[in-house]
Order: C-alpha cells, then structure tokens, then sequence
C-alpha cells in the first residue's frame, strides 16, 4: 500500500513536468520577445504553426531534430512576420499579435484537416520519432527516492527546455548582447544614441522568441502522440505562457518555477482522482470537485496572476519600460 502511495506522488511529480513544458517554451520566447520592448500576442499562434510544421516534417523525415529545427523555423519565420509588421511598419503590436493568432491557427486546421483527409502521419509509424521522444533517465539523480523519477527522467525535449531557460537568462544578464536588448525594451533612443542598432536588434530577437515558441508547440504534438482532432494541440497555453511571463518577472529561470505551479493545478486535472483514493483522509476531497472546476484551474490562476501584477508595485519589476510601445526614430 505505501509503495502505491509513493507511486501515484512520484506520477503526479512526472506528470507535472511532461504535460506542461511546453509552457516553459512559451514562456521564455516571450520573455525574450518582450525584452526587445515588443509585446507579441500571438504565441497560441506560433505554437500552433510550430507543432504543425515541425510534427509532420520530422515525421516524414523520421528524425527527432529535424522536427525541432523546422519547428523552430516555422516560429521563427512568424517572428519575422511581427516584425516586418510593428518594427518596419509600425502596426499596432497588440493587433498584430491578436491577428497572427488567428493566422496560426488557421494555418495549423488548414494543413491537419488537408493532410489528414489524405495520408496523417502516425507518429506511431516513426520509430526514430519514438525513440527519441522516449524518457532518459539522469543517472544517480533519477535514483532519488520519490522526486527521482518524477524530475530526472524525461524525454530530450523537457531537458532542452531546461537549457534554453537557463542558457537565455544567463545571455540576457551576462552577456553584451543581452544587456544591449535589455537597453533597447527599456529605452531603445537612448540604446540607439550609444550605437545600438534598434532594429536589428529587435528583428533578430523576436524571431529567436518566436522560434523558441514553435518548439513548444512541436513538444505538445509529440505528447499528444500526434493525434489530430477537431481541437487545436496548443489548447489555450499560449494564453497562460503570456500571463506567466508575468508570474515570472521577465526572468527566464524563475518561468521554470513558474511553469511548475502552474503545472500543478493543470495535472489536478488528471491526477486529483489517483491522489484521493491513495490518500483519503487527507486528500479525499479532491475526488468531490467537478471536472469542469480542475480544467478552468490554469486560467483562474492565470487571471488572479494579472490581477495581482496590475495591483504590485513596479518597483523591482522586470517589466521592460519600453514594452509594447513602437520607436521612431526621428522622434529620439
């Protein structure tokens, strides 16, 4: 009895990681994003134009990494779309981020729906896909009692979402380039009168975001072992990775944290049965909340996130001053 105990946590700690990494991936895109001083939303879009892409061309290619570098580059080149928009063009950004969600999504049932009324690729089909999406275990750390499985044995994908996260904080906070695009979101006439370059920076910088956001949205059709329906794989996370931006303080280690917290009241949804019958004197409860209630859970908490940041003193905030506003510059 207790080895079920024990067994349905460390499941729960597991699940936690797999079903909401890809929050991770949207996240720290749009962190990366916004950095530049550009709020782009429409990463529910680029996810979805990612997981399309990079699904359907790393299966045909039977390979893990073809599918991570056309995902990226299907982001990436939405990216570049927001960026002629608002950068060259100087569109309203919240408009364009709205409109290339709808695109994305369009794109995204355009090709499933085309596809599948021909020849789906099965990822079940593809056995280097599988292989390489299956879990390695980190030796010695995934042998740690109940925590061990649940955080160090994962597929490739969780682990590189982990290196980007930290690899991104440690460009944005310790590198020349970094704090240059961290000038230019906070006062890009002031970054541009020392030699920056505004907009080379801001194009090259919306484009790695966005091509970090496609990954995401590949890793969630993978985990949905690609199985195409009548619903989109990205489900609204998009949305949450926006609002955890925020959670996150624009800091792209801290979304890690971020995206675990918010991973836990999304797996509620799946667990909060297994956790109640194994413990019912403590847990009991959970098996009495309506399904319905667990699925609303990320956005609630995605909606007390906003609130909370629109109340909290900017002091301390990693809030870019510059965020969402166009530059012009002849007006410096």
């Amino acid at each position: 009895m207790e080895l079920d105990k024990l067994s349905v946590v460390t499941s729960f700690i597991h699940n936690i990681v797999v079903y909401n990494i890809p929050l991770l991936y949207g996240t720290v895109g749009e962190i990366v994003v916004e950095k530049s001083g550009s709020l782009n939303l429409g990463v529910e879009g680029i996810m979805a134009v990612g997981a399309i892409f990079g699904y359907i061309c790393g299966c045909y290619a039977n390979s893990l990494g073809v599918g991570i570098a056309v995902a990226f580059l299907a982001g990436a080149l939405c990216g570049l779309l927001f960026a002629a928009m608002t950068v060259s063009l100087q569109a309203n950004q919240n408009i364009t981020g709205l409109t290339l969600t709808t695109f994305g999504l369009g794109v995204y049932f355009f090709v499933g729906n085309g596809l599948k009324a021909k020849a789906w690729p099965v990822m079940g089909d593809y056995a280097a896909i599988k292989e390489g999406f299956s879990d390695v275990a980190i030796p010695v750390l995934s042998e740690i009692p109940l925590i061990g499985h649940g955080l160090f044995n994962h597929n490739v994908m969780v682990y590189l979402g982990i290196v980007i996260a930290v690899v991104m904080w440690w460009y944005l906070n310790r590198t020349t380039p970094g704090l240059k695009l961290r000038a230019v979101g906070e006062n890009p006439g002031a970054a541009d009168s020392v030699g920056v370059n505004v907009r080379r920076m801001k194009y090259l910088h919306i484009c790695l975001g966005c091509g970090i956001m496609g990954i995401g949205g590949y890793y969630m059709g993978l985990n949905m072992s690609g199985s195409f329906n009548s619903s989109c794989w990205i489900n609204g996370y998009g949305w949450i990775a926006v609002a955890l931006v925020i959670f996150a303080n624009w800091n792209p280690a801290l979304a890690i944290l971020g995206t675990f917290v918010f991973g836990f009241f999304n797996t509620l949804r799946v667990s909060g049965s297994s956790l109640a019958a194994a413990f019912p004197e403590m847990l009991g409860w959970l098996a009495q909340i309506p399904t319905q209630v667990y699925q609303a859970l990320p956005f609630l908490i995605t909606a007390i996130v906003l609130v909370g940041s629109s109340i909290r003193n900017r002091q301390g905030s990693g809030l870019p001053a510059s965020l969402g506003v166009n530059y012009f510059r002849e007006d410096r």
